[in-house]
């Protein structure tokens, strides 16, 4: 069953809707240790996360070779800098995305020919306006939002501005990654990796109690 369109309808892009139509889960990969189990995971994208400048021209080009999908979380990079720089860097890598709390980095990014995912904390009201302006100006090809259990609480506004989400933080079981699809997002990240074995096929029911996605105001 291919992944259900954003609440927006913005286009998802291509390598992306056909990774998420299989496995709707982005492995979070903190680290070198669990850099084995996600090379023979299903799970086709990822989130390299706390990888020094130094690991990354290994790391890269191998998980490309094995045909994933490899975004890098510039923010937790260490040794990387948040500049235009650091972009082309992870580009001449080989690398498919960036991924910063920045604007300017993902407004850098798509220029450059990368795939950009904008994360956002959305922790209340406040926040959330600040951080649906950033990505009406980013245009990001990504949002992750944390944490995933927030999702039921936006309106259908907020969703809409903030799609194709992702649902991040507090992924824990195959029923958290199906209720993120249910309230609209085209996957859920996690670093949990039996979860990266989670094939759409296998995704549990969602229970009629599971909080709804927000109706969408009539268009009249």
């Amino acid at each position: 069953m291919a992944p259900s369109p954003s609440p927006s309808g913005a286009a998802l892009a291509p390598r992306l809707a056909s990774a998420f139509a299989e496995v709707p889960v982005v492995a979070s990969v903190i680290g070198t240790e669990p850099l084995r189990q996600f090379l023979t995971a299903p799970a086709k994208v990822c989130i390299l996360a706390s990888f020094t400048v130094g690991q990354l021209p290994k790391v890269v080009p191998a998980l490309v070779r094995a045909g994933k999908t490899v975004f890098v979380n510039v923010d937790s990079t260490p040794g990387l800098a948040q500049d235009r720089g650091a972009l082309d860097y992870i580009k001449s890598l080989g690398t498919h995305g960036v991924v910063s709390t920045r604007l300017s980095l993902i407004e850098k990014g798509r220029p450059l020919g990368l795939l950009t995912m904008m994360k956002v904390f959305v922790t209340d009201r406040s926040n959330l306006r600040r951080s649906t302006d950033a990505i009406s100006r980013g245009a990001p090809d990504l949002v992750e939002i944390m944490p995933a259990p927030i999702v039921a609480r936006m309106s259908a506004q907020a969703q809409r501005a903030m799609s194709p989400s992702i649902a991040a933080g507090f992924v824990e079981t195959p029923a958290d990654v199906a209720l993120a699809l249910a309230l609209g997002s085209v996957a859920a990240a996690t670093s949990d990796p039996r979860l990266w074995h989670l094939r759409r096929e296998q995704l549990p029911p969602v229970p009629p109690s599971a909080p709804k996605r927000p109706a969408t105001p009539s268009q009249e």
